[in-house]
């Protein structure tokens, strides 16, 4: 896919509209920076800062200038597909008994 076709594929709930552009604080930053991860990760392309910031940058989305760069830094060596498939599989809770020692 190119960058062209990103915009339509990332959805946001704004929090404040600036000239045509969305501009998302607090957590909205970092589940910017999901989608963009997940989105880059479908399209089997690199997980890199340069291409988290240019399908915000798409998508009108406006983040804190760090926060592709943490991402890109989190995702760098790491197989999303396996933590995709992790989240996925996790074991049920089981009932919460004691763990205690039978009298």
């Amino acid at each position: 896919s190119s960058p062209s076709s990103w915009p339509h594929r990332l959805r946001s709930t704004p929090t404040q509209r600036t000239r045509g552009h969305m501009a998302i604080g607090g957590n909205s930053n970092e589940l910017a920076c999901v989608y963009a991860a997940l989105i880059l990760h479908d399209d089997g392309l690199e997980i890199s800062s340069d291409n988290i910031a240019l399908i915000l940058k798409a998508a009108k989305i406006e983040v804190e200038p760090y926060w592709p760069t943490l991402f890109a830094k989190l995702c760098k060596g790491k197989n999303v597909g396996d933590m995709l498939s992790a989240v996925g599989s996790a074991p049920a809770g089981g009932g919460g008994g004691g763990g205690g020692r039978a009298a």
